[in-house]
Protein backbone atom coordinates (compact mmCIF):
# COMPACT_ATOMS: atom_id res chain seq x y z
CA UNK A 1 0.00 0.00 0.00
CA UNK A 2 1.32 3.54 -1.33
CA UNK A 3 2.37 6.09 1.71
CA UNK A 4 1.40 9.23 0.45
CA UNK A 5 3.87 11.06 2.80
CA UNK A 6 7.15 9.21 1.24
CA UNK A 7 10.12 10.45 -0.01
CA UNK A 8 13.73 9.84 -1.37
CA UNK A 9 16.19 10.47 1.49
CA UNK A 10 17.93 13.88 0.79
CA UNK A 11 21.63 12.80 -1.26
CA UNK A 12 20.39 8.96 -2.12
CA UNK A 13 20.58 8.11 -5.70
CA UNK A 14 17.46 8.74 -7.15
CA UNK A 15 16.03 5.32 -7.52
CA UNK A 16 16.71 4.67 -4.09
CA UNK A 17 12.95 3.92 -2.84
CA UNK A 18 10.75 6.04 -0.81
CA UNK A 19 10.68 6.36 2.60
CA UNK A 20 7.90 7.81 4.86
CA UNK A 21 8.24 10.53 7.28
CA UNK A 22 9.40 8.65 10.55
CA UNK A 23 6.41 8.05 12.84
CA UNK A 24 6.07 6.30 16.62
CA UNK A 25 3.24 3.71 16.69
CA UNK A 26 1.24 2.70 19.50
CA UNK A 27 -0.57 -0.30 19.02
CA UNK A 28 -2.57 -1.66 21.72
CA UNK A 29 -3.62 -5.32 21.92
CA UNK A 30 -6.84 -7.60 23.30
CA UNK A 31 -7.56 -10.74 23.72
CA UNK A 32 -9.44 -11.46 20.29
CA UNK A 33 -13.19 -12.37 19.02
CA UNK A 34 -14.66 -14.37 16.42
CA UNK A 35 -15.71 -13.09 12.88
CA UNK A 36 -19.02 -14.83 13.74
CA UNK A 37 -21.30 -16.84 16.12
CA UNK A 38 -21.40 -19.69 13.14
CA UNK A 39 -19.62 -23.11 13.74
CA UNK A 40 -16.76 -22.28 11.35
CA UNK A 41 -16.37 -18.81 12.52
CA UNK A 42 -16.02 -20.10 16.13
CA UNK A 43 -13.99 -23.07 15.56
CA UNK A 44 -11.06 -21.22 13.69
CA UNK A 45 -11.22 -18.72 16.84
CA UNK A 46 -11.51 -21.64 19.11
CA UNK A 47 -8.77 -23.54 17.52
CA UNK A 48 -6.28 -20.77 17.52
CA UNK A 49 -7.07 -19.70 20.81
CA UNK A 50 -6.45 -23.61 22.12
CA UNK A 51 -3.92 -24.31 20.41
CA UNK A 52 -1.46 -21.86 21.91
CA UNK A 53 0.26 -23.14 24.62
CA UNK A 54 0.89 -20.27 26.59
CA UNK A 55 -3.29 -21.07 27.21
CA UNK A 56 -2.91 -24.55 27.05
CA UNK A 57 0.50 -26.23 27.78
CA UNK A 58 -0.05 -29.91 27.93
CA UNK A 59 1.90 -31.68 25.37
CA UNK A 60 1.15 -31.24 21.44
CA UNK A 61 0.95 -34.74 21.18
CA UNK A 62 -1.44 -35.39 23.70
CA UNK A 63 -3.70 -32.34 23.51
CA UNK A 64 -4.23 -31.65 20.08
CA UNK A 65 -6.03 -35.19 18.97
CA UNK A 66 -8.32 -34.24 21.87
CA UNK A 67 -8.61 -30.86 21.25
CA UNK A 68 -9.49 -31.29 16.98
CA UNK A 69 -11.36 -34.45 17.33
CA UNK A 70 -13.59 -34.22 20.56
CA UNK A 71 -13.43 -29.96 21.85
CA UNK A 72 -14.18 -28.26 18.64
CA UNK A 73 -16.37 -31.07 17.22
CA UNK A 74 -18.76 -29.44 20.29
CA UNK A 75 -17.81 -26.27 21.73
CA UNK A 76 -18.48 -24.14 18.56
CA UNK A 77 -21.72 -24.99 18.97
CA UNK A 78 -22.26 -23.33 22.55
CA UNK A 79 -19.66 -20.57 22.03
CA UNK A 80 -21.40 -19.67 19.22
CA UNK A 81 -24.83 -19.79 21.71
CA UNK A 82 -23.02 -17.58 24.09
CA UNK A 83 -21.67 -14.99 21.68
CA UNK A 84 -24.87 -14.88 20.19
CA UNK A 85 -26.54 -14.17 23.14
CA UNK A 86 -24.10 -10.63 23.29
CA UNK A 87 -23.39 -10.00 19.88
CA UNK A 88 -23.80 -6.71 18.28
CA UNK A 89 -26.08 -7.10 15.70
CA UNK A 90 -25.95 -3.57 14.24
CA UNK A 91 -22.57 -3.70 13.40
CA UNK A 92 -21.99 -7.55 13.52
CA UNK A 93 -19.10 -7.99 15.82
CA UNK A 94 -18.57 -8.87 19.23
CA UNK A 95 -19.08 -6.16 22.19
CA UNK A 96 -15.03 -6.72 22.89
CA UNK A 97 -14.40 -5.56 19.04
CA UNK A 98 -16.68 -2.43 19.63
CA UNK A 99 -15.22 -1.55 22.58
CA UNK A 100 -11.98 -1.82 21.97
CA UNK A 101 -12.16 0.41 18.76
CA UNK A 102 -14.25 2.99 20.82
CA UNK A 103 -11.22 2.90 23.71
CA UNK A 104 -8.44 3.14 20.65
CA UNK A 105 -10.59 6.30 18.77
CA UNK A 106 -10.11 8.11 22.19
CA UNK A 107 -6.47 7.34 22.92
CA UNK A 108 -6.18 8.40 19.40
CA UNK A 109 -7.37 11.46 19.82
CA UNK A 110 -5.41 12.20 22.67
CA UNK A 111 -2.36 10.99 22.09
CA UNK A 112 -3.19 13.69 18.70
CA UNK A 113 -3.96 16.64 20.77
CA UNK A 114 -0.33 15.74 22.96
CA UNK A 115 1.70 14.85 19.77
CA UNK A 116 0.23 15.55 16.66
CA UNK A 117 0.69 13.35 13.69
CA UNK A 118 3.81 12.02 15.43
CA UNK A 119 2.12 8.89 16.97
CA UNK A 120 -0.04 6.82 15.62
CA UNK A 121 -2.56 4.32 17.63
CA UNK A 122 -4.17 1.40 16.14
CA UNK A 123 -4.95 -1.81 17.93
CA UNK A 124 -4.67 -5.67 17.64
CA UNK A 125 -6.61 -8.75 18.65
CA UNK A 126 -4.11 -12.10 19.74
CA UNK A 127 -6.43 -14.33 17.98
CA UNK A 128 -8.78 -13.62 15.27
CA UNK A 129 -8.97 -10.20 13.37
CA UNK A 130 -7.07 -7.81 13.27
CA UNK A 131 -4.25 -10.12 13.86
CA UNK A 132 -1.06 -8.64 15.31
CA UNK A 133 0.96 -9.33 12.21
CA UNK A 134 -1.39 -7.37 9.63
CA UNK A 135 -0.88 -4.43 12.02
CA UNK A 136 2.93 -4.22 12.38
CA UNK A 137 2.99 -4.47 9.21
CA UNK A 138 0.61 -1.81 8.20
CA UNK A 139 2.27 0.44 11.00
CA UNK A 140 5.67 0.06 9.43
CA UNK A 141 4.27 1.38 6.52
CA UNK A 142 3.38 4.55 7.88
CA UNK A 143 6.93 5.34 8.74
CA UNK A 144 6.82 3.94 12.37
CA UNK A 145 10.27 2.92 13.22
CA UNK A 146 9.48 2.86 16.63
CA UNK A 147 6.44 0.80 17.86
CA UNK A 148 4.77 0.60 21.86
CA UNK A 149 2.99 -2.18 22.01
CA UNK A 150 0.69 -2.00 24.59
CA UNK A 151 -1.16 -5.48 25.59
CA UNK A 152 -4.73 -4.38 27.41
CA UNK A 153 -4.47 -6.49 30.66
CA UNK A 154 -3.56 -4.51 34.40
CA UNK A 155 -2.33 -7.82 35.36
CA UNK A 156 0.57 -9.87 33.76
CA UNK A 157 -0.37 -13.03 33.22
CA UNK A 158 1.61 -16.16 31.12
CA UNK A 159 -1.66 -16.39 29.47
CA UNK A 160 -2.81 -12.91 28.70
CA UNK A 161 0.09 -10.74 28.56
CA UNK A 162 2.95 -12.94 27.32
CA UNK A 163 1.40 -14.71 24.70
CA UNK A 164 0.38 -11.32 23.17
CA UNK A 165 4.20 -9.74 23.31
CA UNK A 166 5.10 -12.97 22.00
CA UNK A 167 3.09 -12.54 18.75
CA UNK A 168 4.46 -8.68 18.47
CA UNK A 169 7.98 -10.57 18.50
CA UNK A 170 6.66 -12.94 15.75
CA UNK A 171 5.73 -10.14 13.76
CA UNK A 172 8.69 -8.23 14.20
CA UNK A 173 10.54 -11.35 12.82
CA UNK A 174 9.12 -10.92 9.39
CA UNK A 175 9.94 -7.25 8.93
CA UNK A 176 13.08 -6.84 6.63
CA UNK A 177 13.25 -3.33 8.22
CA UNK A 178 12.81 -3.77 12.37
CA UNK A 179 11.37 -1.18 14.24
CA UNK A 180 13.18 -0.34 17.73
CA UNK A 181 10.21 -1.96 20.28
CA UNK A 182 8.73 -1.37 23.56
CA UNK A 183 6.22 -3.27 25.48
CA UNK A 184 3.94 -1.77 28.62
CA UNK A 185 4.14 -3.71 31.64
CA UNK A 186 1.49 -4.25 33.30
CA UNK A 187 -0.34 -1.05 35.18
CA UNK A 188 -2.78 -2.96 37.58
CA UNK A 189 -1.11 -0.47 40.66
CA UNK A 190 -0.83 2.41 38.38
CA UNK A 191 -2.82 5.47 41.01
CA UNK A 192 -4.86 6.35 37.86
CA UNK A 193 -6.30 3.05 37.32
CA UNK A 194 -7.19 2.68 40.11
CA UNK A 195 -8.56 5.78 41.08
CA UNK A 196 -10.77 4.93 37.49
CA UNK A 197 -11.76 1.30 39.51
CA UNK A 198 -12.89 2.94 42.63
CA UNK A 199 -14.95 5.92 40.63
CA UNK A 200 -16.76 3.10 38.70
CA UNK A 201 -17.38 1.27 42.13
CA UNK A 202 -18.68 4.48 43.39
CA UNK A 203 -21.11 5.48 40.69
CA UNK A 204 -22.67 2.08 40.35
CA UNK A 205 -23.06 2.36 44.12
CA UNK A 206 -24.33 5.51 44.53
CA UNK A 207 -27.43 4.31 41.95
CA UNK A 208 -28.84 1.83 43.97
CA UNK A 209 -31.34 1.83 46.43
CA UNK A 210 -29.97 -0.53 49.14
CA UNK A 211 -26.19 -0.86 49.28
CA UNK A 212 -24.56 -4.65 48.19
CA UNK A 213 -23.38 -6.86 51.50
CA UNK A 214 -20.17 -7.60 49.51
CA UNK A 215 -18.42 -6.17 46.66
CA UNK A 216 -16.82 -9.58 44.41
CA UNK A 217 -13.69 -8.92 42.44
CA UNK A 218 -14.15 -11.81 40.07
CA UNK A 219 -10.70 -12.14 37.76
CA UNK A 220 -10.10 -14.75 34.94
CA UNK A 221 -8.48 -17.82 36.64
CA UNK A 222 -5.60 -19.73 35.20
CA UNK A 223 -4.37 -23.07 36.63
CA UNK A 224 -2.82 -23.05 39.94
CA UNK A 225 -0.09 -24.52 38.68
CA UNK A 226 1.16 -21.85 36.93
CA UNK A 227 1.01 -19.69 40.15
CA UNK A 228 4.07 -22.43 41.81
CA UNK A 229 5.88 -22.07 38.78
CA UNK A 230 6.27 -18.55 38.61
CA UNK A 231 3.65 -17.01 36.92
CA UNK A 232 2.69 -13.28 39.16
CA UNK A 233 -1.03 -13.27 38.52
CA UNK A 234 -2.26 -14.26 41.40
CA UNK A 235 -0.66 -12.10 43.38
CA UNK A 236 -0.68 -9.16 41.36
CA UNK A 237 -4.90 -9.96 41.28
CA UNK A 238 -4.82 -9.84 45.11
CA UNK A 239 -3.44 -6.58 45.37
CA UNK A 240 -5.29 -5.15 43.18
CA UNK A 241 -8.32 -5.70 45.31
CA UNK A 242 -6.16 -4.30 48.16
CA UNK A 243 -5.20 -1.36 46.20
CA UNK A 244 -9.21 -0.68 45.45
CA UNK A 245 -9.89 -1.54 48.90
CA UNK A 246 -7.48 1.10 50.28
CA UNK A 247 -9.05 3.34 47.98
CA UNK A 248 -12.72 3.25 48.70
CA UNK A 249 -11.56 3.08 52.62
CA UNK A 250 -13.41 -0.39 53.31
CA UNK A 251 -12.70 -2.63 55.26
CA UNK A 252 -11.80 -6.54 54.73
CA UNK A 253 -15.30 -7.95 54.84
CA UNK A 254 -16.72 -5.35 51.87
CA UNK A 255 -14.58 -7.10 49.08
CA UNK A 256 -13.67 -10.12 48.29
CA UNK A 257 -11.10 -12.30 45.34
CA UNK A 258 -12.47 -14.71 43.32
CA UNK A 259 -11.31 -16.27 39.58
CA UNK A 260 -13.86 -17.22 36.76
CA UNK A 261 -13.89 -19.13 33.70
CA UNK A 262 -12.30 -22.43 34.79
CA UNK A 263 -11.27 -24.96 31.89
CA UNK A 264 -10.36 -28.84 32.26
CA UNK A 265 -9.29 -30.83 35.00
CA UNK A 266 -6.83 -29.43 37.06
CA UNK A 267 -7.24 -27.43 40.20
CA UNK A 268 -7.17 -23.50 39.16
CA UNK A 269 -7.26 -20.80 41.56
CA UNK A 270 -9.33 -20.65 44.03
CA UNK A 271 -12.64 -19.70 45.22
CA UNK A 272 -14.14 -20.36 42.15
CA UNK A 273 -16.89 -17.45 41.32
CA UNK A 274 -19.82 -19.39 40.52
CA UNK A 275 -18.94 -21.31 43.74
CA UNK A 276 -17.86 -18.55 46.13
CA UNK A 277 -21.43 -16.43 45.48
CA UNK A 278 -23.56 -19.25 45.89
CA UNK A 279 -21.74 -19.70 49.20
CA UNK A 280 -22.46 -15.98 49.87
CA UNK A 281 -25.43 -16.34 49.34
CA UNK A 282 -26.28 -19.37 51.53
CA UNK A 283 -24.46 -17.23 54.41
CA UNK A 284 -26.79 -14.39 54.17
CA UNK A 285 -25.15 -12.22 52.16
CA UNK A 286 -28.56 -11.82 49.86
CA UNK A 287 -27.08 -8.70 47.92
CA UNK A 288 -23.82 -8.77 45.98
CA UNK A 289 -21.81 -6.58 43.26
CA UNK A 290 -19.44 -8.14 41.00
CA UNK A 291 -16.43 -6.25 38.97
CA UNK A 292 -14.00 -8.02 37.17
CA UNK A 293 -10.81 -6.05 37.44
CA UNK A 294 -8.83 -8.26 34.87
CA UNK A 295 -10.61 -7.18 32.16
CA UNK A 296 -10.20 -3.55 29.95
CA UNK A 297 -12.94 -4.15 28.03
CA UNK A 298 -16.95 -6.49 28.94
CA UNK A 299 -16.96 -9.48 26.59
CA UNK A 300 -18.00 -12.85 26.80
CA UNK A 301 -16.98 -13.62 30.41
CA UNK A 302 -18.28 -11.19 31.55
CA UNK A 303 -21.14 -10.03 29.93
CA UNK A 304 -22.78 -13.52 29.46
CA UNK A 305 -21.07 -15.90 32.11
CA UNK A 306 -20.96 -13.27 35.02
CA UNK A 307 -24.49 -11.70 34.04
CA UNK A 308 -25.73 -15.20 33.19
CA UNK A 309 -24.21 -17.93 34.96
CA UNK A 310 -22.68 -16.49 38.03
CA UNK A 311 -26.20 -14.59 38.46
CA UNK A 312 -27.90 -17.87 38.08
CA UNK A 313 -25.60 -19.35 40.54
CA UNK A 314 -26.30 -16.58 42.90
CA UNK A 315 -30.26 -16.39 42.81
CA UNK A 316 -30.36 -20.21 42.82
CA UNK A 317 -28.42 -20.00 46.58
CA UNK A 318 -31.16 -17.54 47.34
CA UNK A 319 -29.34 -14.49 46.62
CA UNK A 320 -31.90 -11.75 46.28
CA UNK A 321 -29.56 -9.03 44.25
CA UNK A 322 -26.75 -9.23 41.87
CA UNK A 323 -25.02 -6.26 40.38
CA UNK A 324 -22.68 -6.46 37.79
CA UNK A 325 -20.63 -3.24 37.33
CA UNK A 326 -18.97 -2.92 33.55
CA UNK A 327 -15.64 -3.24 33.28
CA UNK A 328 -14.01 0.50 32.34
CA UNK A 329 -14.26 0.35 28.75
CA UNK A 330 -13.68 4.26 26.98
CA UNK A 331 -14.81 5.35 30.18
CA UNK A 332 -12.55 9.08 29.87
CA UNK A 333 -11.11 7.98 33.27
CA UNK A 334 -9.86 4.89 32.04
CA UNK A 335 -8.37 6.34 28.93
CA UNK A 336 -6.79 8.85 30.77
CA UNK A 337 -4.92 5.98 32.70
CA UNK A 338 -3.95 4.07 29.71
CA UNK A 339 -2.72 7.42 28.76
CA UNK A 340 -0.92 8.07 30.94
CA UNK A 341 0.65 4.63 30.74
CA UNK A 342 1.68 5.28 27.38
CA UNK A 343 2.90 8.58 27.65
CA UNK A 344 5.08 6.80 30.41
CA UNK A 345 6.57 4.60 28.42
CA UNK A 346 7.11 6.69 25.58
CA UNK A 347 9.56 8.59 27.63
CA UNK A 348 12.78 8.97 25.77
CA UNK A 349 11.46 8.34 22.47
CA UNK A 350 9.60 11.54 22.02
Amino acid sequence: MPNPDATCPAHAPKDHPKLPTPKIGVLLANLGTPDGTDYWSMRRYLNEFLSDQRVIDYPKWKWQPLLQLIILSKRPFTSGAAYKSIWNEELDESPLATITKAQVAKVAEAMEALHGAEVVVDYCMRYGNPSTESKVRALVEQGCEKILFFPLYPQYAGATTATANDQFFRALMKEKWQPASRTVPPYFAQESYIDALAASVENAYAAMEEKPDILVCSYHGVPKRYLMEGDPYHCQCQKTTRLLKERLGWGDDAITTTFQSRFGPEEWLKPYTVEEVARLAESGKKKIAVIAPAFSADCIETLEEINEEIRESFEEAGGESFTYIPCLNDDDAHIAALVEAIQTNLAGWI
